[in-house]
């Protein structure tokens, strides 16, 4: 059997990480749409990517077919950048079909190239499809060997062309796609959203666990899938809801099919999506992330509390949370910097000065806001320490007499293997200092984490994933 992607990517594993500008990073966004009607699906790819850009900036990717149309006939277009910038009007008119899906990529810490994008786009014996995926395998290398030994020729450098090949090969014993994505899934462990698209079937895939989002929507006799509900808006449609944990959903021209068997009891939700990854207009499992964001200010004032002037956030995920600081406080909320929107992609900045010059670029203060007053500034995380020196020494240079800063999360002591970018211990500040340590190397008056009892004031009942936090991993 010969099995054959279209891209070939560099392997990270193993590869020394660099450093990221702003904080942690997400892999990727996810989108598919089925429109019934023939209306073409590359303008909804489009607008549901252009929603999801958050999750991913360095590269962009969709795929489409015609379901009226010969059988196998897939056109792709990805490419290095932002949505707007790899799609133009001409691109997208040239991307002809009803069926589609999409993809955009995180700023990887390792190469940047155009061969990394996706959507993956194979043949094999008994046809072709699409695959997108957002998350990380922690058995990528058993899968691996797997394909090997079975003769397989491939090029398998990612958990992404993995779980396609294996699907691919699984499609040879089996009677339809379903059935050879429900045999490939049984064997996947980690965390993984999937939107995969034959000729004729949009289908959806969420781990087990729930570690990665995935939502259903509608619009009139359309169906959408995507990783998070605010890409549904962006296209005007309904949320339906969320695909569960474990479940297979199949679209077609005609209806949608559930497969349920391999759902399970055990759930385990990415906190960090609420923290920061996810949009304050999205909804996931049920839990909205702007009413998340507040809660958490509210119990990082309680626990954490400050005398001071004024709370502030670092824009933007910081922003929310510095509103429910300010609630529980009583203290008034004021944005203290400006955001400049205009500034392109930063990627990596391997050096010091770098990273402190990319942050002046994105970020001024407000200095007459600032200006003699004592200051609680709020932010999601601290990765490494470098952003927050800069930011503080930016507000004591415009006059403030001091910043009291409160992080919405536990301090980073653990790397993530289920597709967030928590970086390596030894680029965690957390993980060889204490905060009384921290808070002396950033130059901060004092400084104040959530507690991880009480990140379930944020999300409820929902069962999460901490690991990052107290190293229990669900997998």
């Amino acid at each position: 059997m010969s099995i054959q992607t279209s891209d070939k990517t560099t392997a990270r594993t193993g590869a020394k990480r660099v450093a990221l500008v702003r904080s942690i990073k997400e892999e990727c966004g996810v989108f598919g749409i089925l429109n019934p009607d023939a209306a073409p699906a590359a303008p909804d790819l489009y607008y549901g990517l252009s929603a999801l850009q958050h999750r991913g900036q360095e590269a962009a990717g969709m795929a489409v077919c015609d379901t009226f149309g010969p059988m196998g006939n897939i056109s792709s277009k990805k490419d290095m950048g932002l949505v707007s910038e790899v799609f133009r009007p001409d691109t997208l008119n040239a991307l002809q079909g009803n069926l589609g899906i999409g993809h955009v990529r995180y700023s990887t810490t390792g190469s940047s190239t155009a061969e990394n994008a996706q959507p993956l786009v194979l043949k094999y014996l008994k046809g072709t499809l699409a695959l997108c995926h957002n998350g990380n395998l922690t058995n990528a290398a058993q899968l691996r060997q797997e394909l090997e030994e079975s003769g397989a020729i491939f090029h398998t450098t990612t958990d992404s062309e993995v779980i396609a090949c294996h699907i691919a090969r699984e499609r040879t014993k089996t009677a339809c796609v379903e059935d050879a994505i429900l045999h490939t899934a049984r064997k996947l462990k980690g965390g993984y959203a999937l939107v995969i698209m034959s000729p004729r079937k949009l289908i959806g895939v969420r781990d087990p666990l729930g570690l990665k989002p995935l939502c259903l929507g509608k619009r009139k006799d359309s169906y959408i899938l995507a990783s998070e509900s605010c890409a549904l808006t962006a296209v005007n449609a309904e949320f339906v809801r969320d695909i569960l944990p474990g479940e297979i959903v199949t679209i077609t021209k005609d209806r949608i099919r559930s497969d349920c068997r391999l759902t399970q009891e055990k759930h385990a939700h990415c906190i960090f999506e609420y923290i920061y990854f996810a949009r304050l207009d999205s909804t996931l499992d049920k839990v909205n992330v702007y009413d998340a964001r507040i809660r958490a200010g509210k119990a990082l004032a309680l626990s954490h509390p400050a005398k001071a002037d004024l709370v502030t956030g670092v824009p933007d995920s910081g922003l929310a949370a510095a509103m429910g600081f300010a609630q529980a406080s009583g203290l008034p909320f004021a944005l203290a910097f400006h955001k400049n929107s205009y500034v392109g992609r930063t990627f990596i900045k391997p050096t010091q000065k770098e990273r402190e010059s990319a942050v002046h670029l994105k970020l001024s203060v407000l200095s007459s806001v600032v200006r003699d007053k004592s200051i609680v500034l709020i932010d999601d995380s601290i990765v490494r320490g470098t952003t927050m020196a800069s930011l503080i020494n930016m507000l004591k240079q415009a006059g403030a007499k001091e910043v009291h800063v409160r992080i919405s999360s536990p301090p980073f002591l653990y790397p993530c293997y289920y597709g967030t970018d928590v970086p390596s211990n030894d680029q965690l500040i957390a993980s060889s200092h204490t905060a009384d340590e921290i808070c002396a190397r950033i130059g901060a008056d004092s400084l104040g984490y959530m507690r991880i009892d009480d990140l379930s004031q944020m999300t409820g009942e929902l069962p999460l994933c901490k690991a990052c936090f107290d190293n229990q991993y669900p997998v």
